[in-house]
């Protein structure tokens, strides 16, 4: 049976869903030298947790409705970590998600008694030594919930065509707009589109048996269901596929177009990769693959391959359709105003692309992440001090 929630949604009452971050980034010198701090800054700053390595760090945003909360919650521990680190020197945050300038020969552990990051690390080595945004929407109708995450399963590629910052790694253009997602190990290697809940924890079980999943989290794909006690307590999808995005504009305008697509799901019961595609499980799972390489390699330039008609289209245009199909969800939902820079972002191009068109002007990548950091930096003192 449908939820409470959905048929309000279907019946246009103003619903919002909870929305919610997990932010990792890079900690570095103003240069774009990745420096490792982060068993300082859990020691130091309540909110941040380790990551395997000591290079990155992750805090997570309380689960909001509201867009004006968000922004906050985006921007009050990123103030508190910048202040940390200055006291430590010339240290601040690196925008996007790899390792630009260098560092991937070795991996430098956060917690050496750990054994699931020993794991990690004998098993993936630095190929997960990344920076990215998760987002996490509440949707505890599990039927709903599987059906979301089908949807989004198909079309992550449009939001790491949208958030794509990491085309440089080891001081090189690696000819991909998201080197992160390129590299990252999808894992397990094989992870279908879950028809029920129940599905999910039979796969699940299977995964820990036989070894392919070392824990409940080792699922590493685009978007999986969340919960506090997977796989059977569970209440918000995650998407996994987006670039580290710094800027809070564009990641509240990325998360607006999120929320509308999935309050389109809940009102439209048939949008259902599994009921409403020509194309087979199997087939729209090599789509899926296909669309997600596609789009780590050329981002809002990608041809990607529509899964309800089987057509060819640019990233770009595909999701300029979706705007311009949110836009009524949106102002009905009184968040226009948060998803309308996504149009500035389709017009400028994300990270990734406005980097390498300075690239080929002729500046190195060192002053594109000098300039990079500088303006991340003077953009969270300016939008902080909306609030002070």
């Amino acid at each position: 049976m449908a939820s409470k929630h959905a048929d309000r949604l279907r019946r246009g009452i103003d619903v919002l869903l909870t929305k919610g971050f997990e932010v990792e980034v890079f900690t570095a010198t103003s240069a774009g030298e990745v420096v490792g701090f982060s068993d300082q800054i859990v020691a130091a700053i309540p909110g941040f947790v380790r990551e395997p390595d000591n290079r990155n760090v992750e805090y997570t945003t309380p689960p909001f409705t509201r867009y004006e909360h968000l922004f906050w919650a985006l921007l009050e521990p990123r103030q508190r970590l910048r202040r940390f680190l200055r006291g430590k020197g010339d240290f601040t945050l690196l925008p996007g998600s790899t390792l630009a300038l260098g560092g991937t020969d070795e991996f430098h552990r956060s917690d050496p008694q750990n054994p699931y990051h020993a794991y990690i690390e004998a098993t993936y080595g630095t190929t997960v030594v990344t920076a990215s945004i998760h987002i996490n929407m509440g949707m505890s109708d599990s039927e709903l919930l599987f059906r979301a995450c089908r949807l989004l399963r198909l079309e992550a590629p449009l939001y790491l065509a949208l958030s794509a910052s990491s085309p440089f790694l080891n001081g090189q253009f690696t000819g991909s707009h998201s080197s992160r997602w390129q590299m990252f190990p999808k894992t397990p290697s094989h992870v279908p589109l879950f028809t029920s809940h129940q599905h999910y924890i039979e796969w699940t079980q299977a995964q820990l048996k036989f070894g392919t999943m070392q824990n409940v989290r080792h699922l590493w794909s685009s978007v999986r269901p969340n919960g506090d006690n997977r796989p059977y307590d569970l209440n918000r999808l995650e998407l996994r596929i987006c670039d580290l995005v710094l800027d809070p504009i564009a990641l509240l305008a990325i998360t607006a177009l999120l929320e509308c697509r999935l309050v389109e799901l809940m009102r439209s019961p048939n949008l259902d990769p599994l009921s409403s595609s020509p194309f087979t499980p199997d087939e729209l799972l090599t789509i899926a693959d296909q669309n997600e390489a596609a789009a780590a390699r050329h981002s809002l330039d990608a041809p990607l391959i529509h899964w309800q008609t089987g057509e060819t289209l640019v990233a770009r245009d595909w999701v300029a359709e979706q705007y311009h199909q949110s836009m009524a969800i949106a102002k009905e939902l009184g968040n226009f105003c948060f998803l309308a820079p996504l149009q500035q972002r389709l017009h400028t191009g994300n990270e990734a692309q406005q980097w390498l068109a300075a690239h080929g002007t002729g500046q190195n990548i060192h002053q594109i992440l000098s300039r990079a950091i500088e303006h991340a930096e003077q953009q969270d003192h300016e939008l902080s001090a909306l609030f002070s």
